[in-house]
């Protein structure tokens, strides 16, 4: 097994892989001491040819990989695929297209939620796919055989989950269900890391909108410093720490420093002296300027109830079409069903309601019923016959 060091051996690869209709790709990657993942090595896969890029090789221009990449006449096939066009979106500012996750296409086969590389790989082709070497260290160098047979295993059995889940979507007439899935995976909203919008990564344990305005200045100030840093958000200033700043609000480096989450000797360095700048700037802005604390709309009497009931529905559907319950819905989207009959969610919405909105606001409305007979849980009345089957 050859592993590509070179740009015009990379080129070459690519050249054919793009003469095909789809490609599978994955990355191995580490990020425990960085921002950005650092790609370390890159698998592809065709029909006939498989690769292993080693992308931390002197001298290697991945120019041709992101080419690859964005060709439109060739399908890029990966699994569980949002942390792997991230790294390819940050390092080539393209998002793969058209694309195809095969984790997604499981879950609208009935594969369940969110199902592994492995397990889908078995459940497929029958083939165990050996896992020692799923925690390594990618970085290191030279690669061993044992890390280029797990990594190259990840595109070779892969081609065939791919024609199995194609063919299984075509002959059920879900394509299109996959195709809306992608939407997300291929927004660059996704990969974006505004810093003006990093404290909604936050859990909300503030009280007052000053808070909230200090939290929000403080969250901006870390996301640009572990960005240009490249260092972990973590690293910069703990979650902890970024909540209690809000709500003590200290002004000098002393009150700082005796803060239970500021480290010792803290308060003497330069990030010290940002914060307390950061903290300065949200306090000194203008009444009208000041973020108001979100307020979740109150829940109608009887919607804990209803949502438990949408619950044992959308099991039913789940079951009886083959579908994921998690591709169905969401729990947020049965509280805003239980709520709003007109909620805003993609559960209301194109297939998802043909196949689950409207038989929720029927049983919200008390046109379909559930009921336990032999054991089971089933919907009667008006429900669709498909959900009966169920039973």
């Amino acid at each position: 097994m050859d592993v590509i060091t070179t740009t015009k051996d990379l080129t070459a690869a690519c050249q054919n892989l793009a003469s095909h209709d789809y490609v599978t790709v994955d990355t191995e990657f580490l990020r425990e001491s960085t921002f950005w993942p650092k790609l370390c090595v890159i698998q592809m896969a065709g029909p006939d040819h498989a690769y292993i890029v080693d992308a931390l090789a002197e001298g290697l221009d991945l120019a041709p990989f992101f080419d690859l990449m964005g060709d439109e006449t060739t399908v890029k096939v990966f699994h569980a695929a949002r942390q792997d066009i991230e790294i390819v979106y940050h390092l080539g500012k393209l998002i793969p297209a058209p694309l195809f996750d095969s984790q997604v296409a499981a879950m609208v086969c009935g594969f369940g939620d969110s199902i592994s590389y492995d397990q889908l790989v078995y459940k497929v082709t029958g083939a165990r796919i050996d896992k020692s070497s799923r925690f390594t260290d990618w970085a290191r160098r030279p690669l061993t055989r044992k890390q280029l047979d797990y990594a190259l295993a990840d595109v070779t059995h892969l081609r065939e989950v791919y024609q199995f889940l194609k063919a299984n979507l075509a002959e059920q007439g879900r394509s299109h269900w996959v195709q809306d899935e992608m939407k997300i995976l291929t927004s660059q909203e996704t990969y974006q890391t505004e810093p003006s919008k990093a404290w909604q990564r936050l859990k909300m344990r503030v009280r007052k909108p000053g808070e909230l305005a200090v939290m929000m200045e403080l969250a901006a100030w870390r996301e640009r410093e572990a960005q240009g840093r490249d260092v972990p958000r973590s690293r910069v200033l703990k979650d902890d720490a970024i909540y209690e700043i809000a709500a003590q609000q200290p002004d000098t480096p002393e009150a700082l420093g005796r803060l239970r989450t500021i480290p010792r000797g803290f308060e003497r360095s330069k990030s010290a002296d940002e914060i307390l700048k950061a903290v300065k700037t949200a306090l000194a802005l203008p009444k009208e300027q000041i973020p108001r604390l979100p307020k979740g709309r109150p829940a109608p009497d009887g919607s804990a109830a209803a949502v438990d009931l949408l619950k044992v529905l959308l099991k039913l559907v789940s079951e009886a079409h083959g579908v994921a319950a998690k591709v169905i819905a969401t729990v947020d989207d049965l509280e805003k069903i239980a709520a709003d009959d007109n909620a805003d969610v993609d559960a209301l919405k194109g297939w998802r309601r043909e196949l689950f909105g409207e038989v929720a606001l029927k049983l919200k409305r008390g046109e379909v019923a559930l009921a336990f007979r032999e054991r089971q849980i089933i919907a009667v009345d008006q429900i669709n016959r498909s959900t009966e089957a169920a039973e």
